[in-house]
């Protein structure tokens, strides 16, 4: 098959992304906080955990908090305690500032949620843009966590909780937990992520197709990676490597008007 007949839907796939778990995410600098998380999740997965955890369980164990900048995979990490939360069949909550009917439902369940058997687990980004009435929705829940061995939550926003424009007692609870900053991948650890994901594939990549990306293409990974499967598949389908020729080709059909994810 000729390259010009490639199936519009390989361009239209670029949008697709991997469901966010703590094993996808590429920790960088963030090893301390990965770790955390990870023996969070462990701990959902054995009921014996479960029951030891709820008799003893410190706050700074279920309280937890991280800042960075756009890009440092603050979303995707409570996505993917999100996940692991339901893949262990607790009850979970995803909040945003956007989503008012996901605060309204919480505080409707909240006396459920804390009567239950089995842990739950809350998810607020972007604590940073919540408002006024959102910001005291969350303080609320705060002193539920602070009472209770069942709740979790994990709380992402843009800087230390010390820096953010919110009131000042929910400020300082933000900080009970823990604490940790996200941070960047460096070109470097992009360039060898990608190289690893494309070697789990079966992938070879000439040489100037990565840097070339990084310069030219989206620089966050959850895009990089979509690209990386797009171009998996447009290399299946035209018999052909994956060389810059080939890359510009994919990213011109992806430019088309019926595409919307290279106009946004």
């Amino acid at each position: 098959m000729s390259s010009n007949a490639l199936p519009r839907q390989f361009a239209l796939d670029l949008g697709r992304t991997h469901q966010a778990s703590l094993s996808n995410f590429l920790p960088g600098g963030d090893r301390a906080l990965i770790s955390t998380l990870q023996k969070v999740a462990e701990q959902w997965t054995s009921s014996t955990a479960i029951s030891a955890a709820m008799d003893a369980n410190p706050l700074n164990h279920r309280w937890i908090y991280w800042w960075g900048l756009p890009g440092s995979g603050r979303s995707h990490l409570l996505q993917a305690l999100i996940h692991a939360a339901q893949s262990a069949s607790l009850n979970s909550y995803y909040l945003r500032s956007d989503d008012p009917s996901a605060w309204v439902r919480l505080e409707a369940e909240l006396p459920q949620q804390l009567e239950a058997a089995m842990p739950t687990a809350i998810a607020v980004d972007d604590v940073d843009l919540l408002d006024e009435r959102l910001s005291g929705a969350l303080f609320r829940v705060l002193n539920a966590v602070r009472d209770s061995q069942q709740l979790y939550i994990f709380m992402a926003g843009s800087d230390a909780p010390s820096n953010l424009k919110l009131r000042e007692d929910l400020r300082t609870r933000l900080a009970w937990g823990l604490v940790f900053q996200t941070h960047l991948l460096s070109d470097h650890e992009k360039i060898q992520a990608l190289e690893q994901a494309a070697s789990d594939r079966g992938l070879v990549l000439s040489p100037d197709v990565l840097p070339w990306l990084l310069s030219r293409f989206y620089r966050d990974m959850p895009n990089l990676m979509a690209l990386l499967d797009a171009l998996d598949a447009y290399s299946l389908e035209t018999k052909r490597a994956v060389t810059l020729p080939l890359v510009r080709e994919l990213l011109q059909l992806s430019s088309s008007p019926n595409n919307e994810l290279m106009n946004r």
